[in-house]
Parts: structure tokens; C-alpha cells; sequence
């Protein structure tokens, strides 16, 4: 017998009797205490005597929109995860409520599996933390770490992600914490115990992405000696990170773009589709609008994969937070290669907060750990950094001079692409797969930079 206290109890706001009755069957079969509303005033006041495990409402009510109810729940049950009834076809509407916070949304005519499993997961929700206890729980971990302002917004916002089934793009310099922001999202959300699946879709060759995203079945081509689960399918009832997106053939984005619209993928070799269940996160460190106005990415794809943008905030601002950075890493890397923990002395903490680090954490990390390679000492100083002058346009991937700054756009961007690979290959010794890891990229990406600037590793020496 179900304890009347832990039962969840529904709120449902709609103005259409029919919707409401079938909404309170559903519900009250999965075991639910389930109260309605027929407006919005009405439902303030039903939330101002009674605490909800989920309020669905819909879009259009007699006294307002569903968006005014969403904004009222989140001021004042912030805990309260919101979904939104829209008409068939007003995505607009949909990706709005998303964008104001409410946790999912449900098409009319409603599914009424789809009800179910939008009710299952939100009940599943975590509580939520205040950034302040989320900043203490990642401490000694691999996480996003710092207590300047870009990192606590950054942080804030990761946790309202977590409340919500929409789609995310992630934007950033390469090394900035990308896949680390998508895991934590993943992590604090209501598929945290469901797979997180992270796919470089730069590191896929062409005539394999089909079978790699969709599987295949056994004998749907040559070398298909067994049944295969691709990267959808893996990541059913969780999330699917899509890592450098950018990088999709415009083939691959059409295919792509019709499993995410569909929610169903096909496997190579078979007649039916199966349905999925999975939030998409994706990112890249190139400017999409770019990609789309070359035609090189699909402007109905970039609506689907940004719902909500996530900007990492680049090392360089967030200068404060080195240090603390910097020893989180030591103390990591000290811990697994099972050595003496090492410090850094002020005159090394000074010059790293004073590097502007084009490669960002990843950098960062790659520093020190070429660092303790090579030193033999539990106190680091400067010299052991190897770092070289801020100053030096030659050696540092943003010492750009001033004329330069006066370059067109393009050739300006490409300056300062090339002083970065160049700056990555001294560092390196002239080791190409080194100097992509540095920068973030991979081998294949680094020699189609080389070639479109005119690089040759004889003429970088």
C-alpha cells in the first residue's frame, strides 16, 4: 500500500475538460495525487497551500499564458519542475518555455507515453543544490573549479540545465571544459544513472557514421558479423554528448537531423524504426553562424542542437582562479603517478596567472604534467614551466601587435590561428600529435590547418 505522504502529488492547468480528465486518469494510475486548475490565478492559489512534485500546463489559458505561470513558479517554487502543453506544431512555443526554464514540454494531441515517461523523469530529479554547495562538492575532483564570477554564473547555470530535457549547445575555445560541463549536466539531471554517451565527431571517417550513430544489424554489409547498437541507441534513456559537431558532413547533419525531429533511428540492415529517448548536448570550438553562412552547416540542424546556449568563459578571464586550478591538477596528476605532492612557489603561480593560455585548462594541464616529467622537485618555479615570454610575439599565440590588430577579420583570425599552432609546435619539439592535443584538436584537423595557412613544418623551424 502506497504511504500517502511520499505520494507525488500533480498539479495540471488547463482549461479544456477533456485534456484534464485524461491527464488525472493517467496519473492516478500511475499512483499520483493529481489536483487541476482551470486558470492561472487559480493555480497560484492551489501553490500557495500545497507543495507539487510536477505542475503541466498548458500554453494558452483564460488568463494568461502558460509562460506566466512558469515565470511565477520559478521566483517562488523554484524546486517545481514545469511542463508545458503546446498545440501541435508551435515548436516556437516549446523551445520559449525551455528557454524560461520549464523542464520539458508535450505536444497535443498527447502521447500519452510520452506523459509517462516525462512524469517518471522529472519525479526522478535531484534536489537542487545551491552553487555554493556544488562549488564544496566538486573540490578535489575533476570539475569545473574557481570562485571568480565567469565560473560561479557558469556553474549556476549548469545547475538549471540539469532541471531540464532541452537540448544544449555548449560554445568555447578549445581545452575550455566542454565534454566537463556536458558530464555535469548529465550527472545533476534526471538521466544521471542512465548512460552518457560522448562521441568527436571529427574523429569519425565519412562512410562510417551511419553505422556508428545509427548500429546496424548482422549481414547488413560486408564485415557486419553481429548486431550492432550505435551511439543513439547506446544512449536511450540518457544523453548524447556530440562533441566538435561542426566537423558532421552535410549528409550526416540531413540523417541526423531527421532522428532528432523523429525521435526514432533505424539500424542499417532493418525495416523498423525504434523509438529513443535521448537529450542531445552538443559543442564545438568554431563558430557555428560561420558554418552556416559558408554552407557548411545546416541552419534547421543548429535550431534543433541550440535550444540553449552554454558559453565557457576562456582561462585568460578567469585569472583569479589559476592557482586553485593549478593545484587541483598536481595534486590529480601527483595522486596517479603515485609521487610526493608538489607545490608551485609564488614566482611560478605568478607566471602562470599572468599567461594568457590559448589551449585553456587543457593547457594548462599539459604544462604541468610535462613539468613533473621533468622535475625532480616537490617545490616548482618558474623555470620548470618552461613558459615562455608574455611579450614575445614570436613565441606566444596571442601576441598579436597593435597594426595587426588593423588586418580584415579573416586575415586577423588567421594570424592568430597560425601563432597558435606555431606557438603549440615549439612547445612540442615540432611533434604534430603533441601540438594538436595542446591545442585541442585532432591530428587530422591540425594538418588541414597546416595546409589552408601554408604551413610546413620546414618552414616553422
Amino acid at each position: 500500500m502506497v504511504n500517502p505522504d511520499s505520494t507525488p502529488h500533480v498539479l495540471i492547468v488547463d482549461d479544456e475538460p477533456d485534456i484534464i480528465e485524461l491527464l488525472e486518469l493517467t496519473l492516478a494510475r500511475m499512483g499520483m495525487h493529481v489536483t487541476s486548475a482551470l486558470n492561472i490565478s487559480g493555480a497560484k492559489a492551489m501553490l500557495q497551500s500545497q507543495s507539487y512534485q510536477l505542475c503541466l500546463t498548458d500554453m494558452r489559458l483564460q488568463d494568461g499564458s502558460g509562460l506566466d505561470l512558469l515565470q511565477y513558479i520559478t521566483q517562488h517554487c523554484a524546486a517545481l519542475p514545469v511542463a508545458v502543453i503546446t498545440a501541435f506544431g508551435t515548436t516556437e512555443n516549446a523551445v520559449a518555455a525551455l528557454k524560461a526554464g520549464a523542464f520539458d514540454y508535450l505536444a497535443k494531441p498527447v502521447s500519452l507515453k510520452q506523459l509517462r515517461a516525462l512524469v517518471k523523469s522529472a519525479l526522478n530529479l535531484p534536489p537542487i543544490r545551491s552553487e555554493e554547495i556544488a562549488a564544496k562538492k566538486t573540490v578535489n575532483q575533476r570539475a569545473l573549479l574557481g570562485e571568480s564570477q565567469p565560473m560561479c554564473q557558469l556553474r549556476t547555470t549548469i545547475e538549471k540545465l540539469s532541471r531540464s530535457q532541452a537540448a544544449v549547445y555548449i560554445s568555447g575555445e578549445s581545452g575550455s571544459g566542454k565534454e566537463l560541463a556536458a558530464r555535469m549536466i548529465h550527472e545533476r539531471s534526471a538521466r544521471r544513472d542512465q548512460p552518457f554517451i560522448p562521441v568527436n565527431c571529427g574523429a569519425i571517417p565519412e562512410n562510417l557514421m551511419e553505422s556508428e550513430f545509427f548500429g546496424y544489424k548482422k549481414g547488413a554489409f560486408t564485415g557486419a558479423d553481429k548486431d550492432h547498437d550505435g551511439f543513439f541507441l547506446a544512449a536511450d534513456g540518457g544523453t548524447l554528448f556530440l562533441d566538435e559537431v561542426a566537423d558532421l558532413p552535410l549528409a550526416m547533419q540531413v540523417k541526423l537531423l531527421r532522428v532528432i525531429q523523429e525521435k526514432q533511428v533505424r539500424k542499417l540492415g532493418e525495416t523498423q524504426e525504434k523509438n529513443i529517448d535521448v537529450r542531445i548536448i552538443s559543442a564545438t570550438h568554431k563558430k557555428l553562424n560561420e558554418c552556416i553562412e559558408n554552407g557548411l552547416f545546416r541552419q534547421d540542424l543548429y535550431y534543433r542542437l541550440n535550444v540553449i546556449e552554454l558559453d565557457m568563459p576562456p582561462l585568460r578571464n578567469m585569472r583569479d582562479d589559476i592557482p586553485l586550478i593549478a593545484d587541483n591538477v598536481l595534486e590529480r596528476i601527483c595522486r596517479d603517478t603515485a609521487r610526493p605532492a608538489c607545490r608551485l612557489n609564488k614566482e611560478a603561480l605568478s607566471v602562470l596567472t599572468s599567461y594568457d593560455f590559448p589551449g585553456n585548462v587543457r593547457e594548462l594541464e599539459n604544462i604541468l604534467e610535462r613539468t613533473l616529467a621533468l622535475c625532480s622537485e616537490n617545490m616548482i618555479g618558474k623555470n620548470e614551466l618552461q613558459l615562455k615570454s608574455k611579450g614575445n610575439p614570436k613565441n606566444t599565440a596571442v601576441g598579436v601587435t597593435n597594426a595587426n590588430r588593423n588586418l580584415p577579420l579573416q586575415d586577423y583570425l588567421d594570424r592568430l590561428e597560425r601563432d597558435s599552432i606555431i606557438h603549440a609546435l615549439e612547445q612540442t619539439r615540432y611533434n604534430r600529435t603533441a601540438a594538436a592535443k595542446i591545442l585541442g584538436i585532432t591530428v587530422r584537423s591540425m594538418r588541414y590547418r597546416m595546409e589552408r595557412l601554408g604551413l610546413h613544418l620546414k618552414q616553422t623551424q
